[in-house]
């Protein structure tokens, strides 16, 4: 019969267990990275905020959710900048995730004014290593750190700025609310049955309409807003009841990037692929020369705009 071993934790309690199973192993390091809410100094604001992480936690009506989206998200600092902006208003709770990609988790949160989309950055070293050729060259960010931590919460600060200048010329990206650190409050884009799909996820009906406007988003963001999405594609477009909206802003860069004009090709590149696997026959060239040489749509279409 195989040998149990009994190992030690540094508070002295035994742990008789299985020390090569690798879900002891996960707990173990979750409980490790963890340890530091037990400080006194950090208990009583976690017991502040506790009720409002109810989601994340895997409490309450929220049992179903995933306690190791809260083991791989929720740090130190994140935590403590969740506590200010509840502190501020700008969050009561965190219920459970709506999308997770490589860079950062989405939760549904709710406010005393209803519920916002709260976006969280990883802030492991690995997630942002090919983000840097997105800051380095915008003039907005020249001279800030390079410390990965600082380089996280430059990218949130971006993805404000982009989303609050996109609203300005009146294209329809969620509202950001608010940011510190790495996270980041903006407006919700659904309903209460949960988060609007993505355009990659449906058949839309018209998608010859639905490319034209997606081309005057592309030519309304790079002459009035001054940028390029860079990351436009239909993983990143939000249908709901018949409104586009385009999400993801931070990897936005300014036309002075110097690998501006290559990201906007993409872009363009990506939306008339869609188009064409709709069943049509669109040409990339003439979609270039319609978003660079064409007259600037009018914007008035996109609702939202500050």
């Amino acid at each position: 019969m195989k040998q149990r071993k009994t190992s030690t934790r540094s508070s002295g309690e035994s742990m008789d267990e299985y020390d090569d199973l690798p879900e002891v192993d996960s707990l173990l390091r979750a409980e490790k990275k963890h340890e530091w809410i037990s400080e006194p100094r950090f208990k009583r604001m976690f017991n502040e905020i506790e009720d409002g992480l109810q989601g994340v936690l895997g409490k309450g009506k929220y049992e179903w959710v995933d306690r190791r989206v809260f083991d791989q998200v929720f740090d130190r600092s994140t935590l403590l900048a969740v506590h200010k902006l509840m502190q501020k208003g700008q969050i009561e709770t965190i219920d459970y995730p709506i999308a997770r990609g490589k860079e950062a988790h989405v939760f549904h949160a709710t406010t005393n004014h209803g519920p916002v989309a709260v976006k969280i950055f990883h802030t492991t070293n690995a997630v942002f290593k090919g983000l840097a050729k997105y800051i380095d060259g915008d003039p907005r960010f020249k001279g800030l750190s390079r410390r990965h931590r600082e380089l996280v919460n430059i990218w949130v600060r971006k993805e404000f700025r982009n989303l609050r200048r996109m609203r300005k010329y009146g294209l329809r990206v969620p509202e950001p609310l608010d940011n510190l650190k790495n996270v980041l409050v903006m407006e919700y884009i659904g309903d209460d049955k949960g988060p609007s799909p993505r355009l990659k996820e449906i058949t839309v009906d018209n998608p010859y309409e639905v490319f034209e406007e997606l081309l005057d988003f592309i030519a309304i963001n790079w002459h009035n807003c001054d940028l390029v999405h860079a990351d436009f594609s239909e993983y990143n477009i939000l249908l709901k009841e018949d409104d586009l909206w385009v999400i993801d802003a931070g990897q936005s860069v300014t036309r002075q990037h110097p690998s501006a004009e290559e990201f906007l090709v993409r872009d363009v590149t990506r939306i008339v692929e869609w188009i064409n696997r709709q069943g049509h026959n669109v040409d990339l060239a003439e979609s270039l020369a319609r978003v660079l040489d064409d007259p600037v749509p009018e914007s008035s279409s996109f609702s939202g705009g500050d």
